[in-house]
Parts: structure tokens; sequence; C-alpha cells
């Protein structure tokens, strides 16, 4: 993301349809620009269902199976995160028909991206792609189209799909972290030594580059 050699290096464990992850990343930026320091943010993938269906299921659905979600608290979650992603100018659209989708494929996209040196674009493109548009990250046509909104070339983002020419690679990542404790996401580990999970709100991540920053500086 950055080149600047003072830039706080971020390794940001998540997954695409994850909404704490969108709005933790959208947190730690905004706190970044209040502190005025430059971050190099490398993302790592995680799937939140790696067992997942290739044809989906409905999220209000797949979260009640999973975590006993009921249509009230689904209602009300939706509405807290609606207004969080409003605070840091990242719209959440939640609908209904929504569906929780499978993401090995995104992933391998966004890798795909990170050979390009556009793996950040790819990553917030299909945020925007599965939270704003309710788009299906699963189908390859959906992820070249978001590969070409970020200036990629979209018959080879399809060939790169078609192909799971980094099907491996990812596999290798994705169990990676998870060998290294990492069961939940998001998971940011600042300068490869401090590892913080969950959205912890701007103000904290600010004292975190904060203190990051006085140590640089003793």
């Amino acid at each position: 993301m950055s080149t600047n050699p003072s830039a706080v290096r971020v390794d940001i464990v998540s997954d695409v349809v994850c909404p704490w992850c969108a709005i933790g990343y959208y947190q730690l930026a905004a706190a970044s620009r209040e502190v005025s320091l430059a971050l190099d943010v490398h993302w790592h993938p995680f799937e939140l269902n790696p067992q997942m269906a290739q044809e989906g299921e409905n999220l209000r659905e797949h979260l009640a199976e999973k975590y006993g979600t009921t249509p009230e608290g689904s209602k009300r979650a939706r509405a807290n995160l609606t207004a969080l992603g409003a605070e840091l100018g990242f719209a959440f659209n939640y609908a209904d028909d929504m569906r929780m989708v499978n993401t090995f494929r995104a992933h391998q996209l966004i890798h795909w991206a990170g050979t390009l040196s556009l793996a950040h674009e790819a990553k917030l493109a299909l945020f925007a792609a599965f939270f704003t548009h309710r788009r299906d990250l699963n189908d390859p046509k959906v992820l070249a189209a978001s590969a070409g909104d970020i200036g990629l070339d979209r018959k080879e983002a399809v060939r790169v799909l078609e192909e799971e020419r980094y099907a491996q690679p990812v596999r290798e990542a994705e169990q990676f972290w998870v060998s290294r404790g990492i069961q939940g996401v998001p998971a940011m580990i600042f300068e490869k030594r401090f590892l913080i999970s969950g959205a912890q709100g701007v103000e904290n991540y600010t004292h975190v580059l904060q203190q990051i920053a006085s140590e640089a500086a003793a």
C-alpha cells in the first residue's frame, strides 16, 4: 500500500465477507489519517466458511444456523454495521435476499492482484462489491469485473480463476495463519510484533499507532 519507509506495517488476516474486517480496516485508516502516519498494509486470506457450498446460502439463514442469530438480532446488527460504516465512509447495503458465499476464488483474485502490486485495491474493491453492491464473489465474471475496476485485465482474471493458478499459495497462506493461532478475524499484526484482534475503534487504533511512532522515535 505504501512505499514510505516510515510507514507502519500492518498484516491483516481477514475475509472479504466479514463486515467487521471492513469496519476494522476503515477504522484503522481513519486513525492513520488522524496521526498522519502512513500504513503499509499486507492482506492475508482467511475463510469464515471454508466448507460453504458453491451456490452459497441466504445470509440471514446462515447466521441463524451458525450463530443462533434471531431475525431481530440480525436486524439490529445490520443497523449497527450500517451506521458504523457510514461514519467511516463505507456503505453497507444489506437486503433480506443477500447471500453468504464461498470466498476461495475471491482470495485467489486478491493473491493474483498482489503479484501486480494491487492486492490492497482488490481487497477494498471486493469489500464494496459484496457489502455495497451485493455481488456474488464466487462468480468469476463478478470477480473479473472488480479486477477490471482497479485496472487489471478482466479476461486474464477469468483465466487465473478458471485455472486456479493461485489456489495452492492461497491454501498455504490460510493454513499458515491458522497454524499461528488465528481463529477469528480481523486479526491485525503491527510491525510483525503486536497482534490485535477484532475491530477496535478509531481511538484505540490511534493509540496503537502513536505508541509505535513513539517507539520508533526513541
